[in-house]
């Protein structure tokens, strides 16, 4: 299986709403995208990598086909401490149980130490995702503790209780 990360652009934009599904909506962005505000969105990451600061994502690519998203956050202090690099990402449907967010997540860590960010790679998961929880664990996370966020709300407007697993880079 070859897994790549590559800087999402605009022509990326109408595959990577395809590969939105319930789960991703759930989990990761809370509303299915449309290409006008995804291509929006993708160039304001590109600004950030420009400029060497904020959220940076990527598309991961399985095969040389769009099969998920990878983002990290540098400055993300939800549950964090200063040099934690909050990670999220969601994996299309198509690709998924495959190992792709594991390699990913390895991937994205190789990015973070290469480029001295952070110290330690966060990922900040509800416990009832347990997919996203076997990767971290499989991604050799450990974890911390469980937090309420101090940023996140379910719909009824109760914070989003969060996990917390860190490796250090």
């Amino acid at each position: 299986m070859t897994i790549e990360l590559r800087p999402l652009t605009a022509a990326d934009a109408e595959a990577h709403c395809a590969g939105e599904d319930e789960l991703t909506v759930r989990w990761l962005t809370g509303g299915y995208g449309d290409v006008e505000g995804t291509i929006e969105y993708f160039e304001w990451l590109a600004g950030n990598a420009d400029a060497g600061v904020g959220k940076r994502g990527f598309g991961i690519w399985k095969s040389g086909q769009l099969g998920g998203y990878i983002d990290y956050t540098p400055d993300l202090d939800d549950g964090l401490d200063p040099d934690d690099v909050a990670l999220a990402y969601a994996v299309h449907p198509w690709a998924r149980g495959q190992g792709v967010a594991v390699e990913a997540v390895r991937l994205i860590c190789d990015v973070l130490r290469t480029g001295k960010i952070g110290t330690r790679a966060a990922i900040r998961v509800e416990p009832e995702n347990s997919a996203s929880v076997r990767v971290a664990q499989k991604a050799g996370f450990r974890y911390v503790r469980d937090f309420p966020s101090n940023r996140d709300t379910h719909p009824d407007g109760t914070p989003t209780r969060f996990s917390l697993y860190l490796l250090d880079l």
